[in-house]
């Protein structure tokens, strides 16, 4: 049985999947082409250290996962803004992944661009999203 840590990262990657026409992918490495509607990169992050309460002893995370969203082309600036529009109107159409978090929030990427030799430069972001929830075990979290 999945811990809740694990069952809220899927439910984001799974959020993050109805984003029209834009892969994702989990924990892997960039791949060599980059899809002419972007990409995104689900990487776990950091749970942090939890805040704690007792009786009954639960462990309140605020968990720093990262989406990495690339995009390539003559179009780059504007499918990286569309692209995180996007991601921002998943996120605020369901604040709580169904129920498994307390709160999910979007922080504003810092894009930068990547050059390419032999190829159209990437946009490239890190795009952090804070997941609040809590655990009665730090392991099981």
């Amino acid at each position: 049985m999945p811990t809740p840590r694990e069952t809220i990262l899927t439910a984001l990657a799974d959020l993050l999947r109805t984003v029209p026409h834009v892969p994702v992918l989990r924990g892997e490495v960039l791949p060599e082409r980059v899809p002419p509607s972007g990409l995104m990169i689900l990487r776990d992050g950091s749970p942090g250290e939890p805040g704690v309460t007792l009786s009954p002893l639960r462990f309140h995370y605020q968990h720093r996962a990262e989406i990495e969203v690339v995009v390539q082309g003559a179009t780059r600036d504007a499918a990286f803004d569309t692209l995180c529009a996007s991601i921002g109107a998943a996120i605020a159409a369901d604040r709580t992944l169904g129920g498994l978090c307390d709160w999910v929030e979007a922080e504003a990427p810092e894009p930068v661009d990547l050059p390419v030799e032999g190829a159209a430069s990437l946009k490239a972001a890190v795009v952090p999203v804070i997941l609040h929830y809590s655990t009665a075990d730090p392991l099981a979290g």
